[in-house]
């Protein structure tokens, strides 16, 4: 394609030829070949002029920066905002797929992946072909994308769509975060159907306060209508969720279809008569005069309010009721959350769950409580480089609503662990009812060890803060790690006693 056909009608800077042809792009130079356009992307870490060299040898005929950059022999393409061009340019190159899917689009704190979760079973068992983007990987028919962030960057975005239509696809289901929505990665990309979960305290080191984080997530659904796709658009809002019932009040362009379990709330789906075990969660559903009831294998009211959410986007796709019941019904588990880890039938259970802010926490802690174990035994960690604001929050719900927490690390990044413990610690000393059931282990393998080994019949353990994670992040480095693994490891080890377990000693942390 040739590059001034992807310029027209844009306010940019041009130093060189526009009528040569591009034949792909990346913001990654060593992927760069010939005939591609380089975008250097400024970053936290580094910046991407300083692979433009790198490009230019590897076959770049166009380099697209925020800035002037002295070079001749290479065109040359300067935008004012380089994160709201890309997703422009892309859009021309791939010829719009937006345009081509009906995209649902889910936001908000907690519950996005789980609720992508649910529709995707409900698609396949409506023998429907669809897509996802999302926190664990991006991925439709038997593709599976590995991914850094929760969503890509617009270019990513727009590949992958116009992967997705070439292998005929027709629906597409994208977890779309709060950073997508303020760095332009999903600008211009026409959403059908806009989810709202629930809004609570994470991110504010990007964000600074909640209403700024509400403000971004609300863009998505401020933008409903806005493109060129006349079909009608909806937006799934919980309205039991304070920033949710003022998303309700919003002016927006599309039907709102309101969700609630509370008695108090006037919505459009509205579940009663809920009942939660161990083995699941059975409810009645009541919508457009109607009732049904609707059976999961997920325990939780988080888990409820997310099946409600993936209930009324079905509905909304005209997808047949016993199609959407057995979707439902069908999903057995979701990688991360609320996992089960195989014990070997010691008589205690074990959790992996993604939990990593302060209401996640405490609902995953409430739906276990519910569930009248002995003991909780939990092993959280909070993440470096991150919204520090939430490390006190955790430690004091840990510490009220375990019987014994082990805090450790979670990804550490660039931060001393002992640092961001300390954090936690804070929760504990200065607001926790009860400030002496923890212990700090800052090597995570050894506090999943010490759990482990301390649980007995009829106890918990709960490890959450990385659930599909299967890494730890330590200064800039991911070191292979998995916790349902380790956990494994020592479950065997204790039922087996392979090894005295003084002969299993604490490592040092490398940091």
């Amino acid at each position: 394609m040739k590059l001034k056909n992807l310029l027209q009608n844009e306010t940019i800077t041009v130093i060189g030829d526009d009528n040569i042809e591009i034949s792909e792009i990346s913001y990654d130079s060593r992927k760069i070949s010939k005939n591609y356009a380089f975008f250097a992307l400024p970053g936290h870490n580094t910046d991407g002029t300083k692979y433009i060299s790198e490009a230019i040898s590897r076959g770049a005929s166009v380099i697209i920066t925020n800035t002037k950059y002295d070079i001749n022999s290479i065109t040359q393409v300067i935008v004012e905002d380089i994160f709201h061009f890309m997703p422009i340019f892309c859009a021309k190159f791939y010829n719009y797929p937006d345009k081509e899917l009906s995209i649902i689009g889910i936001t908000g704190t907690n519950g996005k992946t789980t609720t992508t979760y649910m529709l995707e079973s409900i698609f396949i068992n409506s023998n429907i072909d669809c897509g996802v983007i999302g926190t664990i990987n991006y991925r439709y028919k038997n593709k599976i994308i590995n991914g850094d962030n929760t969503t890509p960057q617009a270019l990513d975005i727009y590949r992958i769509m116009r992967e997705m239509v070439n292998n005929s696809i027709k629906y597409l289901i994208m977890e779309v975060s709060s950073h997508a929505l303020s760095l332009s990665r999903v600008y211009g990309i026409d959403f059908d159907i806009a989810v709202f979960t629930n809004l609570t305290q994470d991110h504010l080191d990007f964000h600074k306060n909640e209403d700024n984080y509400f403000e971004a997530k609300s863009v998505l659904f401020k933008r409903l209508g806005m493109y060129t796709k006349r079909n009608k658009k909806y937006a799934v809002i919980n309205v039991d969720d304070p920033y949710g019932w003022k998303l309700s009040k919003t002016k927006i362009n599309a039907e709102i279809g309101l969700y609630s379990t509370l008695e108090k709330n006037a919505a459009d789906f509205k579940a009663r008569n809920i009942i939660v075990t161990n083995k699941g969660s059975v409810f009645d559903l009541f919508f457009n005069n109607k009732k049904v009831k609707i059976k999961i294998s997920h325990i939780g009211l988080h888990n409820i309010y997310n099946a409600i959410a993936a209930f009324a986007v079905a509905t909304y796709c005209e997808i047949p009721m016993k199609k959407i019941l057995k979707g439902l019904n069908n999903l057995r588990s979701i990688p991360g959350r609320l996992e089960k880890v195989d014990t070997r039938g010691m008589g205690f259970e074990v959790i992996i769950d993604y939990a990593h802010t302060s209401d996640a926490f405490r609902n995953v802690l409430q739906t276990l409580k519910n569930l009248k174990f002995k003991r909780i035994i939990t092993v959280f960690g909070c993440g470096g480089n991150r919204d520090r604001a939430k490390r006190p929050l955790m430690g004091k719900i840990a510490s009220e609503m375990s019987d014994f927490v082990f805090i450790t690390s979670d990804n550490p990044r660039a931060e001393d662990p002992h640092q961001i413990i300390l954090d936690i610690e804070v929760g504990i000393k200065k607001f926790s009812n009860n400030k002496e059931n923890y212990k700090v282990v800052i090597d995570r393998e050894i506090a999943i060890k010490e759990a482990v080994m301390m649980a007995i019949k009829n106890d918990i353990i709960l490890i959450t803060g990385k659930g599909h994670e299967i890494y730890q992040i330590i200064g800039t480095e991911k070191i292979n790690f998995n916790d349902a693994e380790i956990a494994k490891k020592y479950i065997d080890i204790k039922k087996n006693k392979k090894t005295p377990l003084n002969q299993i000693k604490q490592k040092e942390f490398p940091f």
